[in-house]
């Protein structure tokens, strides 16, 4: 450990240089913009931005990229708040509480939580990085398909075991999102599947197009039907607000630490942010004593989704680092950009580029805080957003919606599918189902078939193979509890109760 301390220590030495700290202030508002854009997201604007690193030192190329994700990672939250727009997958969560939150006036608040919630998310996953790196790698490399599938199933059964509308309905919703992730080819034979001769059809449904139009279009149609809002809200434009937040957050750190907890898990193993921001968030509602208000604005609701997907975010690049597996779309970003820069990723990387390696893991933690520093100097303008008319602020919102569904492809039919989306998601909240079943669906639909179809190939159709082990049993066994709780609570209290005469 004394080692390890040394050797970060030199770490910040190479990132405390003047040149490399400019560099993390450019790459962390840079890292913003992008995560305030729908449709970009840290991958995109990473791999957008990589050809301006070439002719930088791999270590200082390194750092504005991180602290690019950074900011990315800090960005996503806002838009989620303010108008019920995902920025970034892992952000969807963050729209259940954080959006209600600022239609009370409470966008500050909110805000602040998202994003002291990050940093501390963000910090725990470092720290894990600093210290654990080697055990929690050989940890990783345990992970086959089955464990993969055991993962994304707990993850399923989640929603059904700790929603808390129809369980009959959140089925149904998560059925429809896996009917919509089968579409185009599929991955692991080539063939087409439901594309109806459609060429358009053949790339699939991309979650943040769906996810642009169910949450943003559709608010904009409820906000339509309601009368269009023409009055601005209020929206506290003071340090107070901020100040105030950090005194209640406190109170939450069961939360965090859990949730903490819950990230780093799911970002190594590694089964990403999106799904760790949905348990996390599940988890947090189903351990409430106020669960049932989750969903109305809870300042939990925030500080859940958000802990946990910067956590899971941050520790996808450990395994990037040590196995030179990338846990994260960002992280297979930046594997690609170590290797242009002739760095191989995995365990010799920590004995033959150590300046690189503790000079990226201090730049994380330099990074976090600067992030946090910009985010919350600048919420009161972002919480002053609020105060323009929602007749205007309407039509800017489509605008950025389009342009950020036209970015994922460069494909006008995406906007075609933005607004199809729209519908959609007005009609199933008229019909009171719930979205969040649907999207985690969409996204993790492909990597949960291809999963369970690897596994049935290497047990050569036993489906035995998803207990044949205590890691991914133990995982599925929780997620069969879980699916089954709903029927567990009904009958529970009908065999307690004694018979009437």
């Amino acid at each position: 450990m004394m080692e390890n301390l040394g050797l970060l220590m030199q770490g910040f030495a190479v990132a405390l240089e003047p040149h490399n700290m400019v560099l993390m202030m450019v790459g962390i508002i840079l890292g913003v913009l992008i995560g305030v854009l729908p449709g970009l997201g840290g991958a995109n604007g990473i791999a957008i931005l990589l050809p301006l690193t070439f002719s930088m030192s791999p270590v200082s190329a390194v750092i504005m990229l991180s602290c690019i994700y950074w900011g990315a990672l800090f960005g996503g939250a806002i838009t989620s708040i303010l108008f019920n727009i995902p920025g970034e997958p892992w952000s969807v969560a963050t729209t259940f509480d954080g959006y209600p939150m600022a239609q009370q006036g409470k966008a500050g608040e909110a805000l602040t939580a998202a994003f002291t919630s990050s940093f501390v998310g963000a910090f725990v996953a470092v720290v894990m990085i600093t210290f654990v790196a080697p055990i929690v790698a050989g940890f990783a490399l345990r992970f086959g398909p089955p464990e993969f599938f055991a993962v994304m199933f707990l993850s399923f059964a989640a929603f059904v075991g700790m929603g808390r509308g129809s369980p009959l309905k959140t089925v149904m919703a998560m059925m429809l999102g896996f009917l919509l992730a089968a579409v185009g080819m599929d991955t692991m034979t080539g063939q087409l599947r439901m594309t109806f001769g459609q060429t358009e059809m053949i790339r699939g449904f991309d979650f943040l197009v769906a996810v642009i139009g169910l949450f943003g279009i559709s608010e904009i149609l409820s906000s339509i039907e309601d009368g269009l809002r023409f009055k601005g809200q209020k929206a506290r434009i003071d340090m107070q607000v901020v100040l105030r937040t950090w005194k209640e957050l406190p109170k939450h750190w069961v939360i965090s630490l859990r949730s903490s907890l819950v990230g780093c898990w799911m970002g190594i193993t590694p089964a990403g942010a999106t799904p760790a921001s949905f348990m996390s968030y599940g988890i947090a509602r189903r351990m409430s004593k106020h669960g049932r208000d989750f969903g109305k604005g809870r300042i939990e609701g925030v500080v859940a989704p958000e802990t946990a997907a910067h956590a899971a975010g941050t520790s996808a690049l450990l395994p990037m680092l040590t196995l030179g597996v990338p846990g994260s779309p960002t992280a297979a970003v930046l594997l690609g950009g170590l290797i242009m820069w002739g760095l191989q990723p995995g365990p010799m990387l920590f004995v033959e580029q150590k300046d690189f390696v503790w000079g990226l893991i201090a730049s994380m933690y330099l990074g976090n805080v600067a992030g946090l520093l910009i985010v919350l100097v600048a919420v009161p303008w972002f919480a002053a957003i609020l105060r323009v008319p929602f007749s205007i602020i309407a039509a800017l919102i489509l605008v950025v919606c389009a342009i950020g569904a036209y970015t994922v492809s460069n494909a006008e039919f995406d906007i075609v599918l933005m607004l199809v989306f729209g519908v959609i998601g007005y009609v199933l909240k008229k019909l009171d189902y719930p979205l969040a079943p649907l999207v985690l669906a969409l996204v993790l639909g492909d990597r949960t078939e291809e999963a369970f179809r690897q596994s049935l190939l290497i047990s050569q159709g036993d489906l035995s193979i998803f207990f044949h082990n205590w890691l991914s049993g133990g995982i599925m066994a929780a997620g069969i509890m879980l699916l089954a709780w709903p029927l567990i609570a009904s009958i529970w209290p009908r065999r307690s109760q004694p018979a009437v005469a």
